[in-house]
């Protein structure tokens, strides 16, 4: 076959881009090419990024990462099988959000308060007050109460603590969260499929996480849940700005 032929060959064949070394290895396992040279790579990578460069879009090649490579008619295919492996990813983080030590003073606590919370400065605010999950109260920065939000979700399990027998014993709060947040700000639904294998590591790092125990010198593995920076409650600025201006 010509280099052409051979390379149109393993891609068709393969189900997923493949870089250009992975295509020239292909080649000559599976005899495409008698003569291949010293560089059978560098003449792989050469012949595909000369055809992207002079034939354009009617190129048969896509480039889709840096030396990585398809074919142009299996481009959607590649796509689709990427969202669908983005899901699934998605999927196996059984902790999707968390927040580390919230101060309660900075939630106006009712019934149903707001647990607002932020990826990074500047992004639009996400209300947690109906997320499930895991909880810790602290008392300055001792972990005083571990507790659980299942039937009543996470709003309400602390807002009962502050009129239950610890309502004068934690001043700040940690969670972690198992349902996801979409692009919208708004949370999901519950993920299906866990499995033991990532629940046991995933418990590990998240003690790791909310203890920091002196003798771990990293995080847990496997955490890979985004944390989210507390935002006060509008209802709490408002106020703090009616007392100073009630003292002035």
């Amino acid at each position: 076959m010509t280099w052409k032929e051979a390379i149109l060959k393993v891609l068709e064949e393969s189900d997923e881009p493949l870089h250009y070394k992975e295509i020239t290895e292909r080649i000559i396992e599976e005899g495409l090419k008698r003569k291949v040279g010293a560089t059978p790579a560098a003449t792989v990578n050469a012949q595909i990024a000369v055809s992207i460069k002079h034939e354009g879009s009617k190129s048969p090649y896509v480039r889709v990462a840096k030396g990585t490579f398809t074919l142009r008619d299996k481009l959607e295919t590649v796509q689709t099988n990427r969202v669908e492996a983005d899901k699934q990813e998605e999927n196996d983080n059984i902790v999707t959000a968390f927040g580390m030590f919230w101060k309660r003073e900075n939630v106006e606590w009712k019934r149903t308060p707001k647990l607002l919370g932020m990826q990074q400065l500047g992004a639009e605010a996400v209300d947690f007050s109906s997320q499930i999950g895991v909880y810790l109260l602290y008392d300055g920065r001792e972990v005083v109460y571990v507790g659980r939000s299942t039937d009543r979700p996470l709003g309400r399990r602390l807002y009962e603590h502050t009129i239950d027998r610890l309502s004068a014993r934690w001043d700040r709060f940690s969670w972690f969260g198992l349902l996801p947040v979409d692009e919208h700000g708004r949370l999901g639904e519950l993920p299906e499929g866990y499995r033991a294998d990532l629940l046991i590591p995933m418990m590990e790092a998240l003690l790791i996480e909310a203890l920091e125990p002196r003798q771990n010198r990293r995080r847990g593995d496997d955490f890979e849940a985004v944390e989210y920076l507390q935002v006060i409650d509008p209802e709490i600025e408002k106020q703090r700005v009616k007392a100073l201006i009630d003292r002035l």
